[in-house]
C-alpha cells in the first residue's frame, strides 16, 4: 500500500499501547512512511483528531486502540470536509472484532507489518440518524409539542432536527437492546484491568432488568417511512454491516461490506429467563442456544423503539440525547416516561464510502464482488508509479561500494558462474567474511517479517537489535531489498525474498547503520 504521509492515532489504555509505539514506527518508517503520533487525553477527542488529519491532507489515518477507537477514527474521517483519507487498523482495545474480521494479528508489531502489506479497499458504512419522536397519549399531556402532528391514531409526532454532535458511522453493526444496555454500564477501569470480563460483570446486573420492547421496521425510502417489514416485541436488534458479533457468533452470516445492504437480526421476545441466559452466553462469547430470530435486509431501514432502549455501534454504547436538538431533548424530557416514546432511527447503507486498509493476504469472504481488490486511493497510485520507476534511489545512503563489498560481490559472481557452489578457496573466503559478520555485525531478534509491496523487491523485518555493551535490547526495522546481499551462515548467496520465511524468535545478523526512528538498511544480512 502507497502512503507518504500517515497519522497514528493512539488510546493509551492506561499506558498499555505505548509500550510497543516505538516498534510501530520504526516499521512504518520502514516503509518509507512519515508519520505523526497523536495520543487520545479525553473522550471524543480520537473523532477530532481523525477529522483534522483527513481535513490536513494525510494519507493515511491509523487507529490504534479497539473497535471503540476504530469507529471514532471512522467518523472523523467521514466527517471530514474534501477528500477522505485511508483508514488503517493497529488492534489494541478490549474488543477487535474489525480486526480479527479481516485476519490483523493482535500482536502490534505484526499489525504494523501486516499493515503496510495492505490494499486499500473500497466498503459500505453504516448511517444512522433519529428521524422522528412519537408521543403516545400519556406521554403528550406532559410534553411540549411545539410543531409535532397526529399521526392518526392519537399519537403525536416530532419530526426530529438534525444534528451533526453523535457519530452518525458505524463500520461492523448497531445494536439496539441489551447489548447497548450493558455496554452502557461497562466500568472503563474495570475493563482496562480486566478486560472482557468487565462485560460479564456489567451484564451480570444490567439483564435482570431488561425485558421485551416494541420493535417497527419498515423499508425506508426518500418520502419517508415505506412498506412495514416486521413488528412485534423484540428483546435484540441487531444491524449488521459484517458478520461477526462479540468476537465469536455471526449474528448477521450472509452480511457482505460491499453489496449496499445492511442485515438485520431481531431476536424475538420468548420465555424471559431462557433469552436472558442465552444473552449473557453470547455477551460472555460463548455460542447462544436455540435463539428465536427474525432475518431482514435492506438499504434503506427506519425501526422504532422506545426511547428507553439503549443504542450502541461498534460496541461502544452512544446516547439518544446526542442525536437530537435542544428543543427535542426538552420534549422528550418533559414526556418523563421515555418507554411512552417511541424513536424512529433511520439506517442507511453507504455504498463503498470509506477507503480502508485490508491484508492483502486476506481471503475475501466479507467481499461479494472481489473485482475491486487493490483499489487505487485517489492522487497515490501516480505517484507511486513514478517513485518505482525512479528505482527508489533515496533509499541507498550512499552509490560507493567498500573494497570489502566489492571483494564479496566478485566471489559471489565466482560461485555463479560455477553453478552456484563456490570452490574450495572461495568457501573459505566467504565463510571467513561470514564469521567476521557474525562478530561485529548487528544481532537482531526477529519478530516477524513481511514484503513491502510499494517498493519492488523490499522486505521489512521488525526485532529487537542487541547491544552487546549495555545488554539493552532497542525495537529496530531492518529494510532489505534488491542491494542487499543477503547470506547463509555457510556463506551461501540467497534471494532476499528468504526473509519472508524467518521465524519469530530466530536471531539474524545485520549489517547497516540505525536511522533515529530504528530503521536498519541493511547492507548485509545473515539468516
Amino acid at each position: 500500500m502507497h502512503c507518504k504521509k500517515a497519522r497514528l492515532i493512539v488510546n493509551p489504555r492506561a499506558g498499555e499501547n505505548l509500550t510497543k509505539l516505538t516498534d510501530i514506527i520504526a516499521v512504518l518508517a520502514a516503509a518509507g512512511w512519515k508519520t505523526d503520533v497523536e495520543l487520545k487525553e479525553y473522550g471524543g477527542q480520537v473523532l477530532e483528531l481523525a477529522m483534522e488529519a483527513a481535513e490536513d491532507g494525510y494519507d493515511l489515518v491509523i487507529a490504534y486502540g479497539g473497535d471503540g477507537t476504530v469507529n471514532q477514527v471512522v467518523n472523523g474521517v467521514m466527517n471530514a470536509k474534501g477528500q477522505h483519507s485511508i483508514v488503517g487498523v493497529i488492534p489494541g482495545g478490549t474488543a477487535n472484532v474489525w480486526a480479527d474480521e479481516i485476519g490483523i494479528p493482535n500482536d502490534p508489531v505484526k499489525a504494523a507489518l501486516t499493515l503496510v502489506n495492505s490494499e486499500v479497499r473500497k466498503v459500505d458504512i453504516g448511517h444512522v440518524a433519529v428521524e422522528s419522536l412519537t408521543f403516545s397519549d400519556e406521554a403528550q399531556n406532559d410534553a411540549n409539542h411545539a410543531g409535532s402532528q397526529t399521526n392518526g391514531q392519537g399519537k403525536k409526532s416530532r419530526k426530529a432536527k438534525a444534528t451533526s454532535k453523535a457519530r452518525h458511522h458505524f463500520l461492523l453493526m448497531a445494536g439496539l437492546g441489551i447489548d447497548a444496555a450493558v455496554m452502557q454500564h461497562v466500568s472503563k477501569p474495570m475493563k482496562y484491568q480486566i478486560g472482557p470480563l468487565a462485560v460479564g460483570f456489567s451484564a451480570a446486573k444490567e439483564l435482570p432488568k431488561q425485558h421485551p420492547f416494541p420493535v417497527e421496521i419498515r423499508a425506508a425510502n426518500n418520502k419517508g417511512n415505506g412498506d412495514l417489514v416486521w413488528q412485534g416485541e423484540a428483546i435484540q436488534v441487531i444491524i449488521g454491516n459484517t458478520r461477526k458479533y462479540a468476537d465469536v457468533v455471526e449474528m448477521t452470516p450472509n452480511a457482505y461490506i460491499d453489496d449496499g445492504i445492511l442485515d438485520v437480526c431481531v431476536i424475538t421476545a420468548g420465555d424471559t429467563l431462557s433469552t436472558l441466559q442465552q444473552i449473557t452466553s453470547l455477551l460472555l462469547h460463548r455460542k447462544p442456544g436455540n435463539l428465536t430470530a427474525e432475518y431482514f435486509h435492506g438499504a434503506h431501514l427506519s425501526i422504532s423503539v422506545p426511547a428507553s432502549i439503549d443504542l450502541q455501534l461498534d460496541g461502544s454504547a452512544v446516547k439518544l440525547k446526542d442525536y437530537l436538538s435542544k428543543s427535542d431533548r426538552k420534549a422528550l424530557k418533559k414526556a418523563r416516561d421515555a418507554e411512552r416514546v417511541m424513536v424512529n432511527y433511520r439506517f442507511d447503507a453507504m455504498p463503498q464510502a470509506l477507503h480502508i486498509a485490508i491484508p492483502s493476504t486476506y481471503n475475501n469472504s466479507l467481499f461479494e464482488h472481489t473485482d475491486g481488490k487493490g483499489v487505487s486511493h485517489p492522487e497515490l497510485s501516480q505517484q507511486a508509479h513514478e517513485e518505482q520507476a525512479s528505482g527508489d534511489t533515496h533509499d541507498q545512503s550512499s552509490t560507493e561500494q567498500s573494497q570489502d563489498e566489492e571483494q564479496h560481490s566478485q566471489v559471489a559472481e565466482n560461485a555463479s558462474e560455477n553453478n552456484g557452489k563456490p570452490d574450495e578457496e572461495e568457501q573459505k573466503e566467504l565463510a571467513k567474511r561470514v564469521s567476521k559478520l557474525m562478530e561485529q555485525g548487528r544481532k537482531v531478534t526477529v519478530v516477524g517479517a513481511s514484503p513491502n509491496p510499494d517498493k519492488k523487491e523490499t522486505y521489512i523485518i521488525a526485532g529487537g537489535a542487541h547491544k552487546q555493551s549495555t545488554g539493552a535490547t532497542r525495537p529496530v526495522a531492518v529494510r532489505v531489498n534488491g542491494n542487499t546481499s543477503v547470506l547463509r551462515q555457510t556463506g551461501e548467496t540467497v534471494s532476499p525474498a528468504v526473509v519472508q520465511e524467518l521465524q519469530e524468535g530466530s536471531e539474524i545478523v545485520v549489517e547497516g547503520k540505525k536511522s533515529k526512528r530504528g530503521v536498519i538498511p541493511a547492507k548485509r544480512v545473515v539468516v
